[in-house]
């Protein structure tokens, strides 16, 4: 800004989650869901015209504070251009979610961030950024702007430190630069080339009993139909204390769970993978 090389706006929320970040139930940080409500502040977002977006502030005084939390994060996202809602998952590489639309357009985004790996969302959840889409999609503007969404799940929770930050936030940059949004000069050079997935491709691998993890992969390890991926140990000590979970097809870890004890049905990983997933899933998001 001091070298005057802005060529449009850049608005940054630094707190998307005030309410979130002031919950510390049992001096946890409980910032996904409302510890009053139980209201998910990622789901159930307005889904609008893109010409109704003035609406979202009708009133706003009189709804629950999740809703003007809410209402107010999309109306500011539908004046832009460009969204890009940070986020970061348990243990994980450096992925993104991005609706079809946006793919491959935004390979440039891929590249200039180095990501691990892209999520291509179907666009049917009420998660923040496809609520942005779907007004995006219901657009009177016959030539609209060149746009662009996406979440950026910036590796694990206990990855920070001022260094990533720091490379980070430059590859940001470097982004808005490539898209004119900033003066400079970018060279991306060769297109990004990493692995592209589908969410109904994405397998979502969980425990099947409550108990102690013993983990057998790590972060973007290759595994094989059949690998053992965990050791479940619901009874110590008796014959069929131990349970153990396999890959249901050949894949990628993209995300692991930072717990060491999971209830039944937790989370464990996260895999890629080059078929459709051989569990049940409903469209839309992969988690609650």
């Amino acid at each position: 800004e001091l070298e005057n090389r802005i060529n449009g706006d850049i608005v940054i929320v630094p707190q998307a989650n005030p309410i979130g970040l002031s919950q510390f139930p049992n001096a946890q940080l409980q910032g996904r869901f409302d510890v009053s409500s139980g209201i998910n502040f990622n789901r159930d977002h307005a889904k609008i015209d893109l010409k109704d977006r003035e609406s979202l502030l009708d009133k706003l005084e009189t709804k629950p504070a999740t809703e003007q939390l809410k209402n107010n994060l999309l109306y500011l996202a539908l004046g832009a251009d460009i969204i890009i809602d940070l986020h970061c998952d348990y243990e994980s590489i450096l992925y993104a979610y991005i609706c079809k639309e946006f793919w491959p357009d935004a390979n440039d985004f891929a590249k200039s961030l180095d990501l691990g790996a892209v999520f291509i969302a179907d666009g049917h959840s009420s998660a923040f950024e496809e609520a942005v889409v779907h007004a995006f999609r219901h657009d009177d503007n016959k030539n609209p702007p060149r746009r662009f969404v996406s979440t950026l799940e910036l590796r694990g929770q206990s990855d920070v430190d001022e260094k990533l930050a720091r490379s980070d936030a430059q590859k940001l940059f470097d982004f808005l630069i490539g898209r004119g949004v900033v003066a400079g000069h970018y060279q991306a050079g060769e297109k990004w080339k990493g692995t592209v997935t589908p969410l109904d491709h994405i397998e979502v691998i969980k425990t099947p009993v409550a108990g102690t993890i013993l983990f057998n992969r790590v972060l973007n390890e290759e595994v094989k139909e059949g690998d053992l991926l965990a050791k479940i140990i619901s009874k110590p000590g008796q014959e069929d204390g131990i349970h153990e979970v396999f890959a249901p097809q050949d894949g990628i870890i993209v995300t692991r769970t930072f717990n060491r004890f999971a209830a039944r049905g937790d989370q464990l990983y996260k895999m890629t993978c080059n078929g459709p997933t051989k569990t049940d899933r409903a469209p839309g998001a992969l988690e609650s």
